[in-house]
């Protein structure tokens, strides 16, 4: 064989080797990562979320999140999408998300990871509570 041949070879064996390793890379890739929602749009009452509990909800423009009241009058928001492969995951129960894909459990209250395979806590979204309802911000 020529150190042609060998080239060649060596050219297209890399080029396969990375285009796997990219579409492998993006099929395990974390969430999708959308723009922060537009502020002060509307998501839900704060009345609507029980002390100690999460509910689903959308913002405005349409994303899916999980509105918390850890606490009277304090509010957390994170994005339901899970950061394993980005499916949504389910409305909360018993203080957990979990996710109907591949089973990674939330804490609902904090977005932590309670159970794999996500590694990552769900993302946080910036809101605030005013004239008692929960606003993005």
């Amino acid at each position: 064989m020529t150190a042609e041949l060998h080239s060649r070879r060596f050219v297209l064996a890399s080029g396969a080797a990375v285009a796997g390793t990219a579409v492998a890379l993006a099929a395990c890739g974390g969430g999708s990562e959308k723009a922060a929602p537009k502020p002060g749009g509307k998501v839900l009452a704060l009345a609507e979320v029980p002390v100690g509990q999460a509910k689903s909800a959308k913002t405005p423009d349409g994303q899916e999140v999980l509105v918390a009241q850890p606490a009277k009058g304090t509010v957390a928001c994170f994005s339901a999408v899970c950061t394993h492969q980005g499916c949504t995951v389910n409305p909360p129960e018993n203080g957990q998300a979990s996710c109907p894909c591949h089973g990674s459990v939330f804490d609902a209250l904090t977005g932590e990871v309670k159970k794999g395979p996500a590694s990552q806590p769900l993302s946080k979204v910036a809101v605030k509570i005013e004239n008692g309802e929960v606003v993005t911000a």
